[in-house]
């Protein structure tokens, strides 16, 4: 009992601090824990970490922006440009050229052009594949070209719209479409070897486009300019304030138009090589009209050769013949030489200068007026027979260096300063002169000069012996300026005089009379040499030309025209004058310069009825019905079409209209369903004609003719005068 009492009693005492134990207050607990340990703040401590996550992480970006900004920026800042921008050559519009009216001979049209990135492209290839067809290229090098390390390539330059849309529909990545220009010239071969052309960079390569380049090419420059994702750029450049200057000609298209038609049919007539014509207008200087055939057309210059779209008139110089000689005539006049009464023995036909020898045989020097067997003539007949012994001795009696003198006041020997690329031809040094050359410059052979020259020279004539500047840049200011005084105003007049003998009477020139209109003209048939594929000396070969002044009691036109490259019996008189003659009359009539002369109609004349003069009938114009003009002047005629509104084709010779087509009073307007009003368009012809003259005439004619050839028997050998291509003339 006591035992389990005392076990009792020992198992209370053991539960009683058990007890306290088991519930001690919350402070006791203080009282276990060391007192130096701080008790910590988890909201600083949480802050301070955050804190320093920020900053590392600003450290991290500002280092980072700074190495973009500054160690890798220029770097970055190029490949965005190059990503974004591109640098294009922003191609200023090209001037346009007018004639002296206002219509326009070249302009400048936008085409667009294709170029790729080749670094942009994803899949050269596929591009290819699928641009090979829409450009009509070879697909192999078009990849090959798509897959270069380059930043920019041009894939074909001045599309057409239907192709450049193909392209822009095809979306591909790296290809894209600037816009540039193409030069269009809507008179297609009208004075194409005057314009000449442009090259695909916009820059003239021949005639004006090259000779003015500088004005009308404008300020092309580079821009950069902003695109989009897939390389186009965003906006097109105006270029309107670097556009090219315009440029206006003193050419006539009305006047072109004549000529070119008169000369092509002249040479395909005649089976010449080559012709040209120049007109020039005697009261202003100015170049009317400058054509050639065969006939060049700048749209597609590619086709052409450099034979056939070189500008010959300035810059093709050839022996001139027997043209020259009116000028000669004037130099001997001026000088106080000979007068018109002098005379001449001119050998009957032949003469041989002995102690001149010539050519590796030593033949003697020999002159001849090819056939025909002259005695004494006056200074006149030797001009309108066109003597070349008679020639030949006036320029033995000017001696060398007066002869020359003359010939370089004249403007040969350098250039006309036209503005053109032009040939000085070719007058000796005095020091090369030898006799065979002096005598031999009387009939205009061992010298050389360019159609554009004589032009300048027959001015200087129409203007009274003052040498004014020619001009195919249309500047009112300088018109007939005169530059020098070169003979005397009675001694140009004087030789007008003569030139007229040479047309109207029993010259060589009867076939450029033109009824109602004084003509000055003269004929020429050179030789050209080399002809017959030798390296010196005259072969058979011939260039017949025929210079007029129209009217020549007061000089308006100034006409040269050139056949070359013709068979052996070709003479000027017979080929290059009925050329001048229809040329001068159309251009008179359309001028208004044309005398109202009628003759009777072609059916009275036919009769047996006498030629007489015939009133004048009124012609009323009615709105789109063909006017009437048969058996009215030429220039009457001309007038009523430029009212209606149309240029005629002429076709045959003479002054007044036998027939015309379409007939009058066709109608050419018609209206449709809805009374709209449609032309019909027509080929306008007016047929000429007039009584045919004696045959005693042409008989005479044909004998003088003769006599204009420059043959020189016996100077086989000698060295004629060398053009500037190097070729023997």
């Amino acid at each position: 009992m006591m035992m389990l009492q005392q076990n009792t009693g020992m198992r209370r005492r053991k539960t009683k601090p058990n007890t306290k134990k088991a519930n001690p207050p919350k402070a006791s607990k203080k009282h276990w824990l060391p007192k130096h340990i701080p008790q910590f703040d988890h909201s600083k401590i949480r802050f301070q970490i955050v804190a320093c996550i920020f900053v590392i992480l600003w450290t991290i970006l500002w280092g980072r922006a700074f190495y973009l900004q500054i160690v890798i920026g220029p770097e970055l800042r190029t490949m965005s440009s190059k990503q974004h921008h591109f640098t294009q050559l922003v191609e200023a519009k090209r001037g346009n050229i007018y004639d002296r009216n206002g219509q326009i001979l070249a302009r400048s049209v936008e085409v667009k052009s294709v170029y790729a990135h080749p670094k942009q492209i994803d899949d050269a290839d596929f591009a290819a594949k699928t641009l090979a067809p829409i450009l009509s290229l070879d697909e192999k090098k078009l990849a090959e070209r798509l897959k270069q390390d380059r930043a920019f390539v041009w894939l074909k330059r001045k599309i057409d719209d239907s192709t450049a849309t193909a392209i822009q529909t095809s979306n591909l990545n790296g290809i894209g479409l600037s816009t540039e220009y193409e030069r269009v010239y809507p008179y297609k071969h009208l004075a194409g070897q005057l314009l000449g052309f442009v090259g695909v960079d916009n820059n003239g390569l021949e005639g004006v486009e090259r000779s003015f380049n500088d004005i009308l090419i404008g300020d092309s420059q580079k821009q950069i300019v902003p695109r989009d994702i897939a390389g186009r750029a965003l906006y097109d450049i105006n270029d309107s304030d670097s556009r090219g200057e315009d440029l206006y000609l003193t050419i006539d298209v009305q006047l072109q138009f004549i000529a070119e038609e008169v000369i092509s049919k002249a040479v395909e007539t005649n089976r010449a090589k080559w012709g040209g014509v120049l007109i020039a207008d005697a009261k202003t200087s100015n170049i009317l009209a400058w054509a050639q055939y065969p006939f060049f057309n700048p749209n597609n210059f590619r086709n052409y050769t450099a034979d056939v779209y070189r500008n010959r008139l300035a810059a093709d110089a050839l022996e001139p013949g027997s043209t020259f000689k009116p000028l000669i005539v004037a130099g001997a006049l001026e000088n106080k030489i000979i007068n018109l009464d002098t005379k001449f023995d001119t050998e009957n036909g032949v003469w041989t200068l002995e102690h001149i020898k010539i050519g590796k045989d030593k033949k003697p020097f020999t002159i001849g007026d090819d056939g025909r067997a002259y005695k004494e003539l006056t200074t006149e007949e030797i001009l309108a027979y066109s003597s070349n012994i008679g020639m030949a001795k006036i320029t033995q009696l000017m001696g060398p260096k007066t002869t020359r003198q003359f010939l370089l006041d004249l403007g040969f020997g350098n250039t006309t300063d036209i503005g053109l690329t032009e040939s000085k031809g070719i007058i000796r040094p005095l020091r090369d002169w030898s006799e065979a050359d002096l005598l031999s410059s009387g009939f205009g052979q061992s010298i050389s000069a360019t159609a554009l020259q004589m032009v300048q020279a027959f001015n200087i004539l129409a203007n009274d012996g003052e040498r004014v500047h020619l001009h195919i840049i249309k500047d009112e200011s300088s018109e007939n300026v005169s530059e020098q005084r070169v003979f005397s105003r009675r001694v140009a007049r004087d030789v007008l005089k003569m030139m007229e003998t040479v047309v109207d009477g029993n010259g060589t020139g009867r076939n450029a009379r033109i009824p109602g209109v004084r003509v000055a003209g003269k004929t020429g048939t050179a030789q050209k040499a080399g002809s017959n594929d030798n390296t010196s000396g005259y072969g058979n070969k011939r260039m017949a030309s025929f210079i007029g002044i129209v009217p020549a009691d007061n000089p308006k036109y100034i006409i040269y025209v050139l056949l070359d490259d013709l068979d052996k019996n070709s003479y000027g008189g017979r080929l290059a004058a009925p050329v001048f003659q229809e040329i001068a009359q159309r251009s008179m009539a359309y001028s208004g310069d044309l005398p109202d002369v009628i003759f009777a109609s072609e059916s009275d004349t036919l009769s047996g009825e006498s030629l007489k003069t015939k009133p004048q009938k009124q012609q009323k114009i009615k709105h789109g019905v063909v006017p009437d003009v048969t058996k009215l002047s030429l220039k009457r005629a001309m007038e009523i079409f430029n009212e209606f509104g149309q240029l005629p084709e002429i076709i045959g010779s003479g002054m007044y209209v036998v027939k015309q087509e379409p007939p009058a009073g066709t109608q050419i307007i018609i209206q449709d369903e809805n009374k709209n009003e449609k032309i019909i368009n027509h080929t306008y012809k007016l047929y000429l004609s007039l009584p045919k003259e004696p045959e005693k005439d042409q008989a005479a004619a044909d004998e003088a003719n003769a006599a204009d050839t420059n043959d020189k028997t016996g100077q086989a050998n000698t060295a004629p005068a060398t053009n500037t291509k190097g070729t023997k003339k």
